[in-house]
């Protein structure tokens, strides 16, 4: 039977300096565990009783497992689409983009500091596994867009940017999703190549303000590799 202390433990990595302290993320659901353990063998498994009582889930799923927080290190990204995050602070769409990533075959993601953390437990359980084939790494965007070759695209989702069904996207480039609220920072913008806007149907017509950022994140990928 888990101990107190073991479930004290598997809470305490609900934090982030525990996560980093402990070496550890948690992973919850048979699905989610199978996907992870691909890619790096967990440290530990907990299955039943015991894994519903160490659960951090509101419906528990019979199945948790400790993972080596090293993960990402294991990830060789071959992809020439890169995918930055600028500001995105909802676990629940940091993990979704994870896994919409995954889906169009985007295994690197470039986080900014301020970023949900990608082994938090609502991002991993968001993921669905996915964070087994995608890299995430966090990093000053500025310095990593100002490393790119001259000339490299950048494209950014802005309200002010052209329609993104009518523009010829390359097929190597860097796409930045913005905050939740705000958009892409000001610094970022200034680095953009190209604005896209995902317009509304029809025009003209009254409508929400805005999509959710994985919604938005979804539209722009399948744009990307229509080919």
């Amino acid at each position: 039977m888990i101990s107190k202390a073991e479930i004290k433990k598997i809470r305490s990595l609900e934090m982030k300096k525990y996560r980093a302290a402990e070496g550890l993320f948690v992973a919850e659901g048979h699905k989610t565990i199978e996907e992870i353990a691909r890619t790096v063998a967990p440290a530990v498994v907990y299955y039943g009783e015991d894994a519903d009582r160490a659960s951090l889930l509101q419906h528990p799923q019979g199945e948790l497992a400790l993972f080596p927080i090293n993960i990402f290190e294991l990830i060789r990204p071959v992809s020439k689409l890169v995918l930055m995050l600028d500001g995105v602070q909802d676990p629940g769409n940091v993990g979704t983009i994870i896994r919409i990533a995954d889906w169009f075959g985007i295994d690197h993601i470039y986080c900014s500091p301020d970023c949900a953390d990608a082994l938090a437990p609502k991002v991993v359980q968001a993921s669905m596994g996915s964070i087994a084939r995608v890299r995430v790494d966090y990093a000053e965007l500025t310095t990593v867009l100002d490393a790119l070759p001259a000339g490299f695209p950048v494209y950014g989702t802005a309200l002010d940017g052209d329609n993104i069904y009518n523009v010829r996207l390359a097929g190597e480039a860097v796409v930045v999703m913005g905050n939740e609220g705000k958009g892409i920072s000001d610094a970022v913008r200034r680095r953009l190549t190209r604005k896209l806007l995902i317009p509304n149907y029809p025009p003209g017509r009254a409508t929400t303000d805005s999509l959710n950022v994985a919604a938005a994140a979804a539209v722009v990928c399948a744009e990307f590799r229509k080919g």
